[in-house]
């Protein structure tokens, strides 16, 4: 935790926001009993109906409907939870004021093997791969991080874990402290969260910081085709360590297959007969390899790992084929980047579905991707008109007010041997609670065209 004081008996310790990240970091200071004083924008009585387990105990005091300076500096620090921006005139208040402003990852326990993975698209399947791929060599694993459990929940529980396999976003390494994972990985950086930092120099910045405070007995792993991970100056990392398309860095994709070259003997892993087969599944296979080898897995029990891993929620994942006609859920892609890449999967005949809450993204970066290869867009949500702007002239565009009537839209629209591709390159929180509920919502309305189909089949 370098310079940061330490959270025990008396420690005053403010939480800004109380959403999963933030509510496991007021659990570990009470744990540690630790004064806890927590701002949340919410209204007092919403926020007690919601949190209502923590109002009352000892040691703990709150604030809600507003941050303000004046609570939140009787704290000797302030541990500020992603979705809060930092860049404000509140936090550079605090920090004036001489009271530390850091996030979950700056109490990464420094005993313990880190691997930390960021990027624009992928981190999550690689997060669960690299970790799926540790187990599988008989490790003791931790998952956590921007993916569901926070570092604090680590924290709270008996530390039995050989190494942490960490998610981070962006939003964590701005506050990130002296973290310095052992082995940190970036996958990408295409364009997102521009409404929160401000250009893509500032959002390439931030992703970069996972290298920031790294030792020269640590390893640094980068996507060598990625155009803005090139912009990084590695002079001052440590080991670097590449994957990428060919035979020119330390881990290549080919074809089917993911080649590691150490020197004298190349090691083959095929993905061919995997859930990971194609260009995603390469791309996110290669550093997974590539760290699980670092960490002195083998290379056969790798490759069952790699046989046994099965594709996440939301992530290209295939729902059913209806009347011929394949359809596909990738709510998660969320950015112009990921949709791009999911676009990459199919040769042609795509009926796209699109839109939601915009955060910033230059959706004319689509243009390529979609040029005679989609067959129509169909947008929802509040990005529509911005889409449909962005797109026009280059494919048709239609736009339509739920999810219900896009998939029935992209049903009249498609034909045999035609796919159906949910990959919003928004938000979903115009119109669903998150991701996640988007895409159970689409597989639903795929559902009942199904039962459908099946019906009048059966008449």
């Amino acid at each position: 935790m370098g310079n940061l004081p330490k959270i025990m008996a008396g420690t005053r310790v403010a939480v800004m926001g109380l959403g999963v990240s933030g509510r496991a970091a007021a659990r570990y200071a009470l744990h540690e009993n630790a004064e806890v004083f927590v701002s949340d924008i919410r209204p007092r009585q919403e926020f007690i109906a919601d949190e209502g387990a923590f109002a009352g105990l000892d040691g703990f005091h709150l604030q809600t409907g507003e941050h303000t300076a004046e609570f939140l500096a009787r704290a000797d620090i302030v541990i500020v939870s992603p979705g809060i921006n930092i860049a404000t005139p509140l936090m550079d208040e605090l920090r004036g004021r001489g009271v530390p402003v850091v996030g979950e990852l700056a109490f990464a326990p420094v005993d313990k093997q880190i691997i930390a993975i960021t990027g624009t698209n992928g981190k999550t399947t690689v997060t669960t791969l690299v970790a799926e791929l540790l187990k599988g060599a008989g490790k003791r694993v931790f998952v956590g991080g921007n993916i569901r459990t926070s570092l604090f929940d680590y924290l709270l529980a008996p530390q039995d874990a050989d190494l942490l396999v960490l998610e981070v976003s962006s939003f964590q390494l701005e506050t990130a402290g002296d973290f310095a994972p052992d082995i940190a990985v970036l996958l990408n950086v295409s364009p997102d969260h521009l409404d929160r930092h401000g250009d893509m120099e500032e959002y390439r910045r931030a992703k970069m910081r996972i290298f920031s405070c790294q030792t020269k007995e640590q390893v640094a792993i980068i996507n060598g085709d990625d155009i803005e991970c090139a912009k990084l100056e590695t002079g001052f990392l440590p080991q670097v360590l590449k994957f990428g398309s060919g035979n020119k860095f330390e881990v290549g994709i080919s074809g089917s297959d993911v080649v590691l070259y150490p020197g004298s003997r190349d090691e083959k892993y095929s993905l061919e007969a995997t859930a990971l087969y194609g260009r995603i599944g390469a791309g996110n296979s290669a550093p997974a390899i590539l760290a699980a080898r670092c960490l002195g897995c083998s290379r056969s029990r790798i490759q069952s790992g790699l046989n046994r891993f099965k594709p996440l929620e939301h992530r290209m994942e295939f729902v059913h084929e209806v009347d011929g006609v394949r359809y596909f859920n990738d709510s998660k892609a969320t950015n112009t980047g990921a949709v791009t890449a999911a676009l990459a999967q199919f040769d042609s005949g795509v009926i796209l579905l699109a839109g939601g809450r915009d955060k910033g993204d230059d959706y004319s970066l689509l243009k390529p991707a979609v040029s005679g290869k989609v067959k129509t867009v169909i947008v929802i949500g509040e990005s529509a008109a911005l889409i449909e702007r962005a797109l026009r002239g280059s494919v048709p565009v239609v736009s339509v007010e739920s999810m219900q009537e896009a998939v029935e839209k992209a049903a009249d629209i498609a034909a045999v041997g035609d796919s159906v591709l949910l990959s919003p390159a928004c938000s979903s929180f115009d119109m669903f609670t998150n991701y996640g509920h988007r895409g159970r919502v689409f597989k639903a309305e795929v559902d009942r065209l199904k039962s459908e189909s099946q019906e009048k089949g059966a008449l």
